[in-house]
């Protein structure tokens, strides 16, 4: 496969800045594959798993919250902002379960407004997301 260049953003670091022969990414409709040459391109990504080619051609994952991937005209060039992104092998799991106990604790919070019980289904999200990726063979 023929490599490009990817660039993964954060607001904290640049996640990840090399090569990749391949990377797919849940989209808000789905799942879609980038490769080389891919048609220039621009999509929403909620919270999900991310997989992505090494130089050795094996696949990383990586649990991602939210943001966008945009392929530049000819396809050379992939970048993903994100509001956070974490390999596999780096999530802690004790946090990722404890963050997933306080979100289900507040969102039985009747008392809260709407920005907050979006905010607790958020936490939820992240979380469940990290744990799934954390524990996908």
């Amino acid at each position: 496969m023929t490599p490009f260049n990817l660039k993964i953003i954060t607001p904290a670091k640049v996640f990840f800045d090399d090569k990749s022969a391949n990377v797919i990414v849940r989209t808000t409709v789905g799942d879609v594959g980038i490769l080389a040459h891919h048609e220039a391109y621009i999509a929403a990504l909620p919270t999900g798993k991310m997989r992505v080619m090494d130089k050795d051609g094996k696949y990383r994952a990586a649990a991602v919250a939210t943001g966008t991937i945009r392929v530049e005209e000819g396809g050379e060039d992939v970048v993903i902002l994100a509001q956070s992104c974490e390999w596999k092998e780096k999530i802690d799991i004790p946090r990722a379960e404890k963050s997933k106990k306080e979100a289900e604790k507040l969102m039985e919070d009747s008392s809260l407004s709407d920005m907050e019980r979006d905010l607790a289904e958020q936490k939820y999200k992240r979380a469940i997301n990290r744990l799934s990726v954390a524990n996908d063979e």
